[in-house]
């Protein structure tokens, strides 16, 4: 076989963890000499679908990749766009998504890598769930900010989350962001205004990733700062070596979940399946971990931080 070729379709440059994972992409397809290209979004679900047409389309003599990987910005994963794409011989691997047409494609397309590749969505909120309970051991108001709730990422987080925390005294208030730090801030700042009259100010604001729970925590300071708001924990998901997990260090996160990325994984399985002539698999999932430990949030005398500090 040639040298495989793979396109990398993420949501948004912008987004740290989406520029982790592009940097993973980069790093295996250099060491294993894949030709790879890296696409960003801008978070734009229709700039997303031009991109990605434009690849399908191009001429068979000119540069066409072997598979696509995609992070898709819209939660229902572009079918449109994946049926076209392996009409003419172009592989799909969704990554933290899931699409009820992957099984229908993969049949009728068995040479082709086509499957889902994702970090356990359902377990991410069951650790998060965890640690909301390890913070508040006697139940509280927690603010949880989600994505974008069409999209299976935020839904799955969600239901762990609310797994973890069935018969416990802490009651969740859920908000949507949009993945992005500033949609953190200006949710959080505008649900916190909105309540402030009715004293429903919460415990504890859990977001399910690292940026809008900065962005919650900007918001929390700029109230702060007009009279009667008290700091409380933040926490978030993705936990990232120079991000999430800094921020716990630096006492800004309570706790963050680790989220490996996606993308190197993706690429070495789409490589051995075409190399091998072997089915991909339907679905991959990758385990995330707690940081700090739960054992370690229960005990924080072993240096984890119970709540974060202005």
């Amino acid at each position: 076989m040639s040298q495989l070729r793979f396109v990398v379709a993420l949501l948004d440059e912008a987004q740290e963890f989406q520029r982790h994972q592009a940097s993973d992409a980069r790093a295996v397809a250099a060491a294993l000499g894949f030709e790879s290209e890296i696409l960003f979004a801008e978070n734009n679900a229709i700039f997303q679908i031009q991109q990605l047409y434009k690849i399908v389309q191009a001429r068979a003599d000119t540069w066409r990749p072997h598979a696509i990987l995609v992070e898709s910005v819209s939660g229902e994963g572009l079918e449109r766009v994946a049926r076209a794409a392996a009409r003419v011989g172009i592989g799909w691997i969704l990554i933290n998504r899931k699409a009820s047409y992957i099984e229908a494609l993969r049949r009728e397309h068995p040479a082709l890598p086509i499957g889902t590749i994702s970090t356990d969505q359902l377990e991410i909120g069951r650790i998060q769930g965890r640690q909301f309970r390890m913070l508040l051991p006697n139940g509280g108001r927690v603010l949880y900010v989600q994505g974008p709730r069409d999209t299976s990422a935020a839904r799955e987080r969600r239901q762990g989350t609310e797994e973890a925390l069935a018969g416990t005294d802490i009651d969740l208030r859920v908000v949507e962001g949009l993945w992005t730090e500033e949609s953190g801030y200006e949710t959080v700042h505008r649900w916190l205004r909105l309540k402030r009259q009715d004293r429903e100010q919460p415990d504890l604001i859990g977001c399910q990733n690292d940026m809008m729970a900065i962005g919650a925590r900007r918001a929390v300071a700029t109230l702060a700062t007009e009279g009667d708001l008290r700091w409380i924990p933040f926490c978030g998901v993705d936990g990232l070596p120079d991000g999430g997990q800094r921020l716990v260090r630096m006492s800004q996160l309570a706790a963050t979940v680790c989220v490996p990325s996606n993308t190197g994984a993706a690429l070495q399985a789409a490589a051995q399946a075409l190399q091998s002539h072997t089915p991909f698999p339907t679905e991959i999932l990758l385990r995330p971990t707690s940081y700090p430990t739960l054992e370690q949030l229960a005990a924080p005398t072993d240096g984890a931080p119970k709540a974060s500090t202005a």
